[in-house]
């Protein structure tokens, strides 16, 4: 049974940060493209991030680009995302998920910013 299990988010000040991880199993993680995707409140899926194979190559969304890093651990099936300078637009439920729409996901962790 394929498994992304979210964990990290929280309630954190504008400009703070915070450290997102999601642990995979059931399925070869190193072979697989992965993504990490939000959802804010009241609006759709929007992709953040995408990393490769062996992480070497990263793409980023405009609103993330500078702030935000993805990267991944393939000997612990882990993929990370580093969220840096958080702004209150950056609110939303973050999933990661193993194709660029969010359709295979997690079951998500939420990233609340807020004074």
């Amino acid at each position: 049974e394929v498994q992304l299990v979210e964990s990290g988010g929280g309630l954190v000040q504008p400009g703070g940060s915070l450290r997102l991880s999601c642990a995979a199993s059931g399925f070869t993680f190193g072979s697989s493209l992965m993504y990490w995707v939000r959802q804010a409140p009241g609006k759709g899926l929007e992709w953040v991030a995408t990393i490769s194979l062996r992480g070497g190559t990263t793409y980023y969304a405009g609103s993330v680009k500078g702030r935000f890093t993805i990267s991944r651990d393939n000997a612990k099936n882990t993929l990370y995302l580093q969220l840096n300078s958080l702004k209150t637009e950056d609110t939303a439920m973050y999933y990661c998920a193993r194709d660029s729409a969010g359709n295979l996901r997690g079951q998500g962790t939420q990233v609340t910013v807020s004074s």
